[in-house]
């Protein structure tokens, strides 16, 4: 076994030691909408903190002159249970006002702008009762490049840090930052009569890696890395006031700064208000001139030509003493990471198949089932719905996850768990003309959906000879009917904003997108080939084309023909490329985070080896991209959603209040307390106020013809996900955000009500016109909706297994009963997680062995 898989094993065996510890939270959700612009959050799990900061000079005799102070207050939004790539929004006032503003702000892209706020992301915290080495400094503080940390060969002039009035004494020489310069790799790093200070990254695994060069940086850091740099130098406007939507990375995306549950990290904030100047010295009066400037550019102003600027009250030394002294420091901890429980529980899985809408709730939910050794090991086995049900009426599932009705082909019943409300979104990053910040409240209406993903728009001038398309606008935003919904955008057409990032296999979510589509007069006008009032057309090749559908086609079949060697080389059909669906929502989740278009038009290479690949990355100030999102990804990663029409002039984003809204319209048909509930987009867009992309995810299982065991499974896993599975919060085996909690009361009654019918007749197995649960009759005993407060209580989630009083609630939740059983199915990967148990068995043997020597010493 290598070292790096004994860590881990050790690593998350620890982890499982310390969840006992770990106090709950979950709490109430206190916030109503959903997405980037203002996202639930429980309460208690932000953090607010204030403090006086300032810049002073001293002079030839020591006299000390304040030339600025402020009050700055820094808020975060949430801070605990985090996962890689997940954004926190962090606010400040009181900052200096910001002058010489950058056109992108991200890793060194940034450092040529006055009095920004540096934020970034750091193992260690500033609590002082741990020990040095897991404190909060520089050298723990993640940049992606060099130039954002040292300062190598710099003329007197340029060593400010020097004349730093809180620097320490060895900081004031010529070479400073290491104890040792290591000769080998940084030969070229000292020259007689320059400076040069390095800041070395020190790793999660105790390497130094000096900063002296691109060369001598972690390897997350090389050019063209798989993230985009998330350190960022943030603007404060006039009033000195400013956010940032953070991106965090735990050890999964960066491996070198190591971020995971067990180890202790932070988000650290920097207001640049200038260096504080020592008292001049001779030998450095440039440096000394340059410390006591206040800044080239006005407040407010801009610096897209990228001129130099008084590096002073620049971002590139926030690592000085003056600078690093006014940090604020928000501590943050990490979730389990995903496979957690391969790791943690050797038994073999229970796997329900099917939608990828249950992905971030099923990633909170599988801890509390695995690290209860009472119950069974709960695992989202992810796929197409239609799959999942497929699976799970031939017995190869036990049960499935979908979100709505499907054709059962079997002669055995199936029963219809209403387990989660949740729905899709139109994720969108846009930026606002000049560099004026991210656009916050896109609409979108059927029609617009449509064209965009009937591949009606050109794109650019590949596709302009495209037959029936060469009036139409290259793109969304030079379409006059967007426009007109969302003025104030770039009309700048770009590849990327000719198309919805979209789904390439079926889907329940696609169906009920499409669904959207069918039921709005203007969209299926448009499909079948009457223009907009603008004179758009649909591309022919989707002239007439049937919705709803599951599936989303590729239709278009046109080649361009162009003098390209490349694209001669490559004839392909355009507007696919431009299209370029992808097999999962989370891809479309990252591709958002990253404003990084799927766009497969790019050719590279050279006469002998030409090749079509993804275009670049866009530029922050001149992003534009739309993609189909979860709910649950576009809160877990800040993504924006747009509002969609319903009806009249009315648009309705997502959020708690909306999708409460479309639940309360849901009816499931009489005589029927295990079918699912009728939805309908007409019924929706109907009602007021109601999101139309809301979703009830069901829990789908046979209710005759399964095994027991699997049957008790089944109806044990619906009674956790509808009363635990409930509580809103960030916690092992609670409700994340981008979902409607079920409860026994309000819009979500009838859901749940008919989740416990449905579990009752899973358990009961019974067969039509049996008597029992199986066709409606009175429940067994002790299963039952009424009892199931009787029924004792399972172990919380998160809290070591330690059991609730019967009949105990929490608010209008229900306990229910938990029975330990695993699936039949299952058992195929018996011994490969044989293998897994034994590593984890070996890994808390030598943690018990190291623990009994260590009191025997």
């Amino acid at each position: 076994m290598s070292r790096r898989r004994s860590a881990l094993v050790g690593a998350l065996v620890a982890a499982l030691a310390t969840l006992t510890l770990l106090p709950p939270s979950g709490q109430p959700a206190s916030a109503q909408t959903l997405g980037a612009q203002s996202v639930a959050r429980p309460n208690g799990d932000g953090f607010r903190q204030s403090r006086t900061i300032g810049r002073t000079f001293l002079d030839a005799q020591g006299g000390e002159q304040t030339v600025g102070s402020y009050d700055l207050t820094v808020s975060a939004d949430h801070t605990t249970d985090l996962r890689g790539r997940e954004r926190i929004n962090v606010s400040w006032t009181g900052a200096p006002p910001s002058g010489g503003r950058a056109s992108n702000p991200f890793g060194e892209n940034g450092l040529n702008q006055e009095y920004p706020v540096v934020v970034l992301q750091c193992r260690g915290t500033d609590d002082a009762r741990l020990p040095a080495a897991k404190r909060l400094r520089p050298e723990t503080c993640w940049t992606s490049s060099f130039f954002q940390r040292s300062q190598v060969t710099k003329p007197n002039s340029q060593a400010l840090w020097r004349v730093d009035r809180y620097a320490s004494d060895a900081d004031k020489q010529a070479v400073s930052g290491t104890g040792a310069m290591p000769s080998g790799t940084c030969k070229d790093a000292v020259a007689d009569g320059l400076n040069t200070h390095l800041t070395p990254f020190v790793a999660a695994s105790g390497k130094t890696f000096y900063a002296c060069s691109q060369d001598t940086m972690p390897p997350e850091a090389a050019v063209g890395a798989a993230f985009p740099p998330s350190e960022i130098a943030a603007y404060s406007d006039e009033n000195g006031d400013g956010s940032v939507d953070f991106e965090v990375r735990s050890a999964t995306e960066n491996e070198s700064l190591g971020c995971k549950r067990e180890v202790a990290c932070s988000i650290v904030v920097i207001p640049i208000t200038g260096l504080s100047c020592a008292a001049p010295d001779d030998a450095m009066a440039s440096a000394d001139r340059e410390c006591r400037r206040y800044g080239r550019f006005p407040s407010g102003s801009s610096n897209f030509a990228n001129e130099g600027i008084d590096r002073t009250v620049g971002p590139d030394l926030w690592w000085s003493a003056s600078n690093w002294r006014n940090r604020v420091s928000i501590p943050i901890t990490f979730g389990l990471p995903p496979g957690a429980c391969d790791v943690l529980d050797p038994r073999p899985p229970v796997g329900f198949s099917g939608s990828e809408l249950m992905a971030q709730a099923a990633l909170q939910w599988a801890p509390a089932y695995c690290l209860n050794k009472k119950r069974f090991k709960f695992q989202l086995n992810q796929m197409p719905d239609q799959t999942g049900w497929n699976l799970m009426q031939t017995g190869d599932s036990p049960a499935a996850f979908v979100s709505m009705p499907h054709d059962t082909s079997g002669p055995e019943p199936v029963g219809y768990a209403p387990t989660a409300v949740t729905g899709f979104a139109i994720g969108y990053v846009a930026d606002k003309p000049d560099n004026g910040g991210e656009f916050t409240s896109l609409r979108l209406n059927a029609r617009l959906i449509a064209k965009l993903l009937s591949q009606s728009y050109p794109a650019s001038a590949l596709g302009t000879g495209h037959p029936g398309l060469e009036k139409n606008p290259l793109s969304i935003q030079a379409d006059p009917e967007f426009i007109k919904l969302n003025p104030g955008l770039s009309q700048r057409a770009s590849e990327a904003g000719a198309t919805l990032l979209s789904l390439s296999n079926s889907s329940d979510l696609v169906r009920q997108l499409t669904e959207y589509l069918a039921q709005d007069q203007d969209a299926r006008d448009f499909l079948a080939g009457k223009p907009d009032p603008w004179g758009m057309t649909v591309n022919p090749s989707y002239k007439g084309i049937d919705v709803p559908t599951a599936e989303w086609p590729l239709l278009d079949t046109y080649e361009p023909k162009t003098q390209d060697p490349c694209r001669q080389a490559n004839s392909s059909v355009y507007l696919t490329q431009v299209a370029a669906p992808v097999t999962t929502l989370r891809k479309i989740a990252d591709a958002l985070i990253d404003a990084w278009p799927n766009v497969q038009s790019r050719c590279d290479g050279d006469s002998s080896a030409w090749k079509l690949g993804r275009i670049d990355r866009q530029s922050y100030g001149a992003r534009f991209m739309l993609g189909l999102v979860s709910l649950g990804d576009a809160d877990r990663f800040g993504l924006r959603a747009a509002a969609l029409h319903t009806t009249g002039s009315s648009y309705v984003a997502p959020s708690l209040t909306s999708l409460s809204k479309a639940v309360a319209v849901a009816k499931q048909k009489k005589g029927d307390p295990r079918g699912p509930f009728d939805m309908s987009l007409k019924t929706l867009v109907a009602a007021k106020g109601a999101y139309p992309g809301t979703q009830v995810v069901y829990t789908v299982a046979r209710t005759h013809g399964l095994a027991k065991a699997d049957a008790r499974t089944i109806a044990s896993f619906i009674r956790i996900a509808t009363s635990e599975g409930q509580r809103i919060g960030r916690g092992n085996g609670e409700l994340p955000e981008g979902y409607l909690p079920l409860r026994r009361t309000g819009a979500t009654a009838a859901l749940w009500r008919a989740a416990q019918s449905t579990a009752d007749a899973v358990e009961a197995q019974k067969a039509v016109g049996d008597k029992g649960t199986g066709d409606g009759a009175d429940p067994a005993p002790g299963t039952s909706a009424g009892n199931l407060g009787k029924a004792p209580a399972p172990a919380g989630p998160g809290k070591g297994g330690a059991a609730a009083k019967p009949g105990t609630t929490s608010g209008d939740v229900v306990t229910a009963e938990t029975q330990a059983a695993s699936s039949t199915t299952a058992l195929s990967m018996l011994p490969t997680l044989l293998v897994v148990g034994l590593v984890a068995a070996v890994a808390s043997l030598i943690t018990r062995l190291m623990a009994f020597r260590r009191g025997r010493a």
